[in-house]
Parts: structure tokens; C-alpha cells; sequence
């Protein structure tokens, strides 16, 4: 059984003792990721709607940096800063999520650095 850490450049580093993601034989954790630029590094301060587009971007990249799509993710776990932006996060989740949906969580919380979201998910291969 394979167990490795994934990193790509084209979604943000890990801001503390973590990696974006690891697989383990035919499963990725990915850690939660937010609206960060991968370029600068520095947090997107703008709508939900922007904030999701860029969240859901850096799991996709880190998804394929480890061979996974986003029609392989089975679980995804949302932390919403209001939850009354449930709306537009569902609208922008339907963008990169299809029939059979991934079982799904979303918690109200406090995030940092002016965020309003954070998506962590698992994905399973075949």
C-alpha cells in the first residue's frame, strides 16, 4: 500500500505542519484549503462566490497533482465563516460536483485572515 505526501506548486503551500495532501493506496486526504492565490500566497479578499472558485481550483489542482478528478471525491467537509452564504457556496459546488454528489458536511466557524471559507475532502480511485 503506497502511502505519499502530495505537493504542487499550483495550489498554496501549507501554512503550518501539514501537507496539501496524502494518498494511502487508493484514497487522497486533502488538507482544507481556502481562497489563497498560489502565486503570492496571500488570501483573495472578495465575494463567496470568488472565495469558493479559488478554494474548489486549489483541490482540483492538488487532486490531480496526485492522479485523483473531482468526480473521484467521495466526502467533502465545509467550514462557512456565515451560513447564510450557504447559497452561493451550493451554486458554486454544483460547478465542480455531479451526480452521485460526495456526502457532505458544512460547519459555521471563525476562519482566519479575512476568509470565508475552507473545503477539505477525500477522494477514492478505482
Amino acid at each position: 500500500m503506497s502511502n505519499q505526501v502530495v505537493h504542487t506548486p499550483n495550489a498554496p503551500k501549507p501554512a503550518g505542519p501539514y501537507s496539501q495532501a496524502r494518498i494511502a493506496g487508493n484514497t487522497i486526504y486533502v488538507a482544507g484549503q481556502g481562497p489563497i492565490d498560489p502565486k503570492t500566497g496571500k488570501v483573495v479578499i472578495g465575494t463567496i462566490q470568488e472565495q469558493t472558485t479559488l478554494t474548489f481550483e486549489n483541490i482540483k489542482a492538488i487532486l490531480e497533482a496526485g492522479g485523483f478528478r473531482m468526480s473521484d471525491v467521495v466526502k467533502v467537509t465545509a467550514y462557512l465563516t456565515d451560513l447564510a452564504d450557504f447559497g452561493e457556496y451550493n451554486e458554486i459546488y454544483k460547478k465542480y460536483f455531479t451526480e452521485p454528489y460526495p456526502a457532505r458536511a458544512t460547519v459555521g466557524c471563525q476562519l482566519p485572515m479575512h476568509t470565508f471559507i475552507e473545503v477539505d475532502c477525500i477522494a477514492v480511485r478505482d
